[in-house]
């Protein structure tokens, strides 16, 4: 099992920055990569941005590229999600998952989710 606590969700104003955390524990060293999901009232859940745990490769949505930065610190078993020019369309609970397969699918261990709100 692979514990997820996701953290730094908030309100903020369009053209402002938040930065996620997620703290990762337990079996850790079955994660091939982590991930950003988020989710919309009445829309589907959208793969935001994912990074393997090596740090080598990364992955991110076209509605986010250029806007949101993941990084990883293996230390702290903890990986971010730098959002800059939040737009009121980023406004979503955000979640944090964990893939012991791939850095796009077979994430199947995930976090409580954190609310992000970006008012217009």
């Amino acid at each position: 099992q692979v514990q997820l606590v996701e953290s730094g969700g908030g309100l903020v104003q369009a053209g402002g920055s938040l930065r996620l955390s997620c703290a990762a524990s337990g079996r850790t060293y079955t994660t091939y990569a982590l991930g950003w999901f988020r989710q919309a009232p009445g829309r589907e859940r959208e793969f935001v941005s994912g990074v393997t745990w090596s740090g080598s490769n990364t992955y991110y949505a076209d509605s986010v590229r250029g806007r949101f930065t993941i990084s990883g610190d293996n230390a702290k078993n903890t990986v971010y999600l730098q959002m800059n020019s939040l737009k009121p369309e980023d406004t979503a609970v955000y979640y944090c998952a964990a893939s012991s397969v791939d850095l796009r699918t077979g994430y199947n261990y995930w976090g409580q989710g954190t609310q992000v709100t970006v008012s217009s």
